[in-house]
């Protein structure tokens, strides 16, 4: 009757109380108004979060080639979730393909996570009477064969046992002794539980590095029987500590107690979780299974209390119902949104250590049918390993106790206390000083790790913190796993090369240094127990050399296997042993964390949301926190599941930006994309802008093309301005002011002087005159006379003077006498001699008939050169009239304009300053040599010649009152880093360019208009100038990431 009445329904569109019959299909319609079949209803199932439509991914299935049908399921293996695809060859004599190529067929066509992780070739498929696949028919997966080799009996009793405990560890039957460990599924952490089985079953001690070394069951029977008794190491049995004695802390906890004391009432090391139920829930069982497993494992009974002398131990409380507290938002308007508050909430509400509970849960009514479950738990009592236990345990027992039957659970024989009591026994004397002395040399002189952030790193370090997440396609991931295979390491290993390339990229560092967690259970007693015993690898990666990828993996592999060999030494001790001064800004030893998570859903269980057994819901899907506490700079985490690589990359908000993560995610993609098609390539040259990112700073930030005035020199310019201006002011100096005209009338007259002197193109003719309007005629007679010009500053020492004369080829000095004696200056015009003005008055005001190209040499500046030497730097007259195309819009030059000319005339933004005011028919205003070196003195010119621009550095700013020349509306700053206090102080009320431009570039090639409102350190020095490009590149002149330096 029940069935009945689900599947026949009342229809909504009928009057006379008719029925209609549910199928369960899922059609569509058409746009020609067609129905299309697309699947069966209950063939969407739901995994990780991730809706999936089964039919979809057996569609894609059977348009392989070699394939004839596919049926997909959801079986559990090992206790994961998985997808299962059970196909039919289209030729019985060739079989199907290999496990990864039908992964990376899928993979190319749908989402990672819909990509099946196990494949059962059949016959046929098996069908019902009517003729539809009978799926209950499906034979069981074994997952042992997936991509192996054929099947090898073991052929001893040391290889039998070894298949069984590799088939107890992994989950899968059917393995063969030529079986590899690592193509079963298993990984590092899996790798260590055989390790510690081994130790169990033989009676023998097996390096980790051995089953990476023999990967298979007969390989690795081989060692074991070798090993035999001789290799086991003097490990005391864990027993159970006498409770009426004070239980000591283990080391991880005293560390995380002592960070408590610190910083009381910080949520920084909080573990929450949310699990969420869809369906009708029991809440009396629930609150019955939280209480058994609260009353099974101590630890979750446990405070940490300080006795009188100061020391902290365990305290652990009798056995109590769980306090689970409810909380209905189903009333609220939004109703998710209300349940994401408070998960958020929960989760960063601080634990008391001393009071505890240290795990506390909240059960939320989103609606009548779908509750979510937040659970938290101080890190000092759970790690992610605890987590999964927790889950896992809970839903037996809310499945047992909803069911009427007792506890289902084996008891534990051993607790978290006994453990650290082990731990305190174990680790002293010569076993520490053994592992210690790995880390000293591993870790000696390890360096900070300085990646570019987007803030400047505060004093003492922040928790506030967010997190993004991406994915690697699935295609990429199986090549990874082939890579791996191929180079005898784990997927883990290979995954931490990829992210140690990039962290080296964008520190400019070739000794990257992360952190990892490891599960630390090395002993079979503690698998099943919930606590804190996750520690922390240090691990120090070689990039030098510019080795191939593939070299690389080889080298974190060494790295990784040296590391898991010594990992019992607790990551607090290493910081005692090896850190001399606490730097509260950053954390110690490592900034940055990787973690590697195999056949589990995207991100960690600290924000993992699970379905509960009731199964998942839509909540499921939108509770995750995207704010959270940190506890590194960066913290990322590979996911690999159901074909899949997901990551998560948690990051410290008072450091970078979330565009700045994301940057940094897509380009971990696009490098893990390069490496898994050409794992042979050199590391620096592995690509990690995507195509895009290269188009956008090789072109989009480059598009700076404007038309430019189609003249030859700047002296023409200059010369227009005359003609269509020649009684406007063009110079001022010292009280003496000279219009157009007469600059351009005294100018050709020198002009002429100059071309009697054989001065023309490429002709360098040095000035040595003191600041005013001699030295801007002296400046355009030069060009006027095809040649160009070099400043001699009467300031400068004789001798550098003499090698800038010589160096130069200098044909002739305009200049006065005075400041020329003993120099070996040749022929002259000297402008201070009576009768040098005879001269030049007898001579034309018209210019000379002087043919000028833009190629043609316009000055000589000489800069202090990188060795000490002067540099002569040559600039054509072309890259002058772009300059002042480029700047004039920027300094809103034009006639009128009074621009202040205050830089020495020895450097190039003199040729700024005279270039684009001339040009533009503004009144230039030479500062004198007075008014340069006394403040108050400069700022009564600035005031009297009511200038509205000038070029000067930042430094002068310093001993200005923005105030007191208010009339100054732009000014454009160069040649110094202009600091945050001096933009702000001068950028209101007022238009601040900041610019950066070399001398070989004319001048300046980037400007950046200062807005006060977002200034949050240093300001930018802005985008190329028009017609200039601009390419940060790395050393091999590759194209480096948005933000890295």
């Amino acid at each position: 009757a029940d069935l009945t009445g689900e599947r026949f329904v009342a229809d909504p569109f009928a009057a006379d109380g008719s029925r209609m019959y549910r199928s369960g299909d899922q059609v569509r319609w058409l746009a020609d108004g067609r129905l299309e079949f697309v699947g069966r209803a209950d063939d969407q199932v739901k995994i990780r979060g991730f809706r999936i439509e089964l039919g979809e991914i057996e569609t894609v299935l059977a348009g392989h080639a070699a394939l004839r049908a596919a049926v997909v399921t959801v079986e559990d293996v090992a206790g994961d979730p998985r997808l299962v695809a059970h196909v039919v060859p289209a030729d019985q004599e060739d079989g199907i393909p290999a496990a990864g190529e039908l992964r990376a067929f899928v993979g190319e066509r749908l989402p990672g996570f819909m990509v099946p992780s196990v494949f059962v070739e059949l016959a046929a498929l098996p069908l019902t009477p009517n003729g539809k696949v009978d799926r209950a028919a499906l034979p069981a997966p074994d997952a042992a064969r997936q991509g192996t080799t054929g099947f090898v009996e073991p052929a001893s009793v040391t290889e039998q046992l070894l298949v069984e405990v590799w088939a107890a560890v992994l989950g899968v039957d059917g393995i063969g002794a030529a079986d590899d460990f690592f193509e079963l599924g298993g990984h590092s952490l899996l790798a260590t539980q055989v390790v510690s089985r081994i130790r169990e079953v033989f009676a023998a001690e097996i390096p980790l590095a051995v089953l990476f070394d023999h990967p298979t069951v007969r390989e690795l029977a081989a060692v074991v029987d070798r090993a035999g008794n001789r290799a086991v190491t003097a490990v005391p049995p864990m027993t159970v500590a006498d409770r009426d004695e004070p239980l000591a802390l283990s080391f991880a906890q005293q560390r995380l107690w002592f960070l408590d004391q610190m910083e009381p009432g910080s949520a920084e090391y909080n573990v929450p979780q949310t699990i969420v139920w869809a369906g009708d829930l029991d809440v009396a069982a629930l609150s019955e299974a939280l209480t058994a497993v609260v009353t099974r494992h101590e630890v979750l009974r446990t405070r940490l209390v300080a006795c009188a002398d100061g020391v902290p131990h365990q305290v652990i409380d009798e056995p109590k119902p769980f306090p689970l507290v409810l909380t209905d938002v189903s009333g609220d308007a939004d109703p998710l949104a209300s349940a994401r508050e408070v998960v958020l909430a929960d989760a960063v509400t601080p634990f008391d250590l001393a009071v505890g509970p240290l795990i506390r849960a909240t059960l939320i009514r989103v609606r009548p049918d779908e509750h979510v479950l937040a659970l938290a738990m101080h890190h000092v009592v759970s790690d992610e390993w605890s987590g999964q236990i927790l889950r896992r345990e809970l839903a037996a027992l809310y499945d047992a106790f909803r069911a009427g039957e007792p506890d289902p659970l084996p008891p534990l024989t051993v607790q978290y206390a006994d453990f650290a009591a082990w731990q305190r026994e174990w680790l002293t004397g010569d076993v520490l000083e053994a592992q210690l002395s790995y880390w000293r040399a591993a870790l000696a002189d390890v360096p900070e790790l300085e990646l570019p952030a987007d803030r400047p790193r505060p004093a003492v370090r922040s928790s506030a913190g967010a997190v993004r997440r991406f994915s690697v396609s699935a295609g990429t991931a199986e090549a990874l796993r082939e890579l791996s295979r191929e180079c005898g390491a784990s997927m883990f290993m290979t995954l931490l090369a990829a992210f140690d390339v990039l962290l080296g990229r964008y520190a400019g560092s070739d000794d990257v240094v992360v952190g990892t967690p490891v599960a630390n259970r090395n002993r079979a007693e503690t698998e099943g127990l919930i606590g804190f015993f996750v520690n922390t690898l240090v691990l120090r990666t070689d990039l030098s050399g510019d080795p191939s990828f593939r070299e690389l993996v080889g080298r974190v592999r060494e790295t990784a296997l040296g590391a898991y060999a010594h990992q019992d030494v607790p990551f607090e001790q290493l910081v005692d042993e090896l850190v001399r001064e606490r730097d509260r800004s950053r954390t110690p030893l490592f900034q940055v964390l990787f973690s590697y998570v195999a056949g589990a859903s995207d991100g960690t269980a600290e924000d993992a949301a699970d379905e509960g057994p009731g199964g998942g819901a839509d909540a499921a899907d939108d509770l995750g926190a995207s704010e959270l506490p940190v506890k590194f700079d960066l913290a990322l985490t590979m996911s690999d599941a159901d074909g899949s690589l997901t990551g998560t990359i948690e990051y410290s908000t008072a450091l970078f930006d979330g565009t700045t993560v994301e940057r940094l995610a897509g380009h971990l993609v696009t490098l893990l994309e390069a490496v898994a098609e050409e794992a042979d390539c050199r590391v620096g040259e592995v690509p990690v802008l995507s195509a895009g990112e290269r188009e956008l700073v090789v072109e989009g930030w480059n598009a700076s093309s404007v038309d430019v005035p189609m003249v030859r020199g700047v002296h023409e310019l200059i010369a227009e301005r005359a003609v269509s201006a020649a009684d406007a002011v063009a110079v001022v100096a010292g009280g003496v002011s000279l219009t157009y005209g007469g600059l351009m009338g005294r100018s050709n007259r020198l002009a002429h002087h100059l071309r009697g002197m054989g001065v023309g193109a490429e002709s360098v003719v040095g000035l040595c005159l003191p600041r005013g309007v001699d030295m801007v005629v002296a400046m355009v007679a030069v060009w006027q006379a095809g040649g160009a010009y070099l400043p001699l500053d009467p300031e400068y020492p004789a001798d550098r003077l003499e090698f800038m004369l010589a160096d130069a080829g200098v044909q002739a000095v305009v200049g006065e006498r005075s400041l020329v004696e003993g120099l070996p200056v040749g022929q002259g015009v000297w402008l201070d001699d009576p009768a040098t003005g005879e001269v030049l008055a007898g001579l034309s005001s018209e210019a000379p008939e002087v043919e000028c190209s833009a190629e043609q040499l316009a000055y000589v500046i000489y800069t202090s050169g990188s060795t000490g030497r002067p540099k002569g730097v040559q600039v054509a007259h072309g890259s002058v009239v772009g300059m002042v195309s480029a700047l004039a819009p920027v300094l809103d030059a034009g006639p009128g304009v009074r621009m202040l000319q205050f830089a020495s005339f020895s450097f190039d933004a003199a040729v700024l300053d005279v270039a684009v005011t001339l040009a533009s028919g503004g009144v230039l205003v030479v500062a004198t040599s007075e008014e340069r070196a006394e403040a108050a003195l400069l700022t009564s010119m600035l005031r009297a010649e009511a200038v509205r621009a000038a070029s000067v550095v930042p430094s002068l700013l310093g001993v200005l009152d923005p105030e007191a020349v208010s009339g100054v509306q732009t000014l454009l700053l160069g040649a110094e880093r202009l600091t945050e206090p001096v933009a702000r102080a001068w950028s209101a009320g007022r238009r601040l360019v900041n610019t950066y431009g070399p001398t070989e570039s004319t001048v300046m090639v980037t400007t950046g208009v200062v807005d006060p409102g977002l200034l949050t350190g240093a300001p930018a020095i802005g985008a190329p100038v028009a017609n200039a490009r601009l390419y940060v590149l790395d050393d091999r002149l590759n194209p480096v990431p948005v933000g890295v330096a």
